[in-house]
């Protein structure tokens, strides 16, 4: 893990390569049980590309562990309190090759033990390269505009939110959201997964 002021950022991709060895699963295993090829695995490993939360979670129900353990979370505690100041950067936009992805995520439940929920702060930059693929899983999202506009895809659905407007929805629907626009994009996420 890296250090940043007050902050850890968490190597999301060696937590999920830790894990997958542990339980003696090979790529090709993991690639099986999450749709993704054992290529797009290897590169989310290895930090040439930020997954989205969608794949995280798709990731995490593959591996069998709270998504929190891909974070190097331990959930020792019966509530959490996040200050603005203390919020745990978990993944970069950018990959080493400094190709915008377009996510950044501040987790703002870190160590609350059994939690259902999972709610971030979203930074969601101008993309370099369109995520074509729509992602699902299990559970459900609600998410709320703070700055900026964001895109959502969902089914069939194409619509573009701005500050103040929010979004609902069944995770099992096909969709990805991603920044509109030439300014990054704030949003409050919260997933409710089931594992």
């Amino acid at each position: 893990m890296e250090e940043r002021g007050d902050t850890t950022l968490a190597q999301v991709g060696e937590k999920i390569k830790k894990v997958r060895e542990q339980k003696k699963m090979s790529l090709a295993d993991l690639a099986e049980k999450t749709g993704y090829s054992s290529a797009i695995l290897s590169q989310i490993e290895n930090h040439l590309l930020s997954p989205s939360l969608g794949t995280l979670i798709q990731i995490s129900h593959a591996l069998n562990v709270p998504l929190s353990k891909l974070f190097g979370e331990k959930r020792g505690h019966p509530y959490t309190i996040v200050r603005k100041d203390e919020r745990k950067l978990i993944s970069r936009f950018a990959s080493k090759e400094g190709v915008n992805y377009g996510y950044t995520y501040e987790s703002l439940g870190y160590d609350k033990k059994n939690r259902r929920m999972e709610p971030f702060v979203v930074t969601l930059e101008p993309a370099t390269v369109k995520h074509a693929k729509l992602s699902s899983h299990s559970g459900e999202e609600f998410i709320y505009v703070l700055e900026g506009k964001m895109e959502v895809a969902l089914g069939d659905l194409r619509d573009t939110l701005s500050p103040g407007d929010s979004i609902y929805y069944d995770s099992t629907i096909p969709h990805r959201v991603s920044c509109a626009g030439e300014t990054p994009a704030k949003i409050l996420a919260v997933l409710f997964t089931e594992s």
